[in-house]
């Protein structure tokens, strides 16, 4: 399956995206090594280029390190420093336009049968 690309936002900003999920999912762990940039432009079907710029914009961020010979690697810390930011931004961002937009429509936790967990 071809990857699908938005006009949103540059293409390799939408696959640093898609590579911080992966990463905050734990994919690979950290300390683990990444695909390599020929592998990641096979995969995702895209310039070798974009994928080096996608991957330079985790480093800038501290997610992945470079080592020298060996490729990338995610850095120690990364998927907490990643939940962080996700976790600010849902409550700064997200969560006041959603709660907006619930209470807009009438609608409680109760009508979207919501289960603590």
């Amino acid at each position: 399956m071809t990857p699908t690309w938005t006009d949103q936002a540059p293409i390799y900003q939408q696959l640093a995206d898609r590579l911080a999920v992966q990463l905050l999912d734990g994919s690979p762990p950290e300390g683990e090594a990444l695909p390599s940039v020929r592998s990641l432009a096979s995969q995702y079907v895209i310039n070798p280029l974009t994928v080096t710029r996608a991957l330079q914009a985790l480093s800038d961020h501290g997610l992945i390190e470079s080592r020298r010979g060996l490729g990338m690697y995610v850095t120690v810390g990364a998927r907490e420093r990643l939940l962080r930011q996700e976790r600010e931004q849902f409550l700064q961002k997200d969560w006041p336009a959603l709660r907006a937009k619930l209470k807009r429509l009438g609608l409680s936790a109760k009508d979207l049968n919501w289960e603590a967990t």
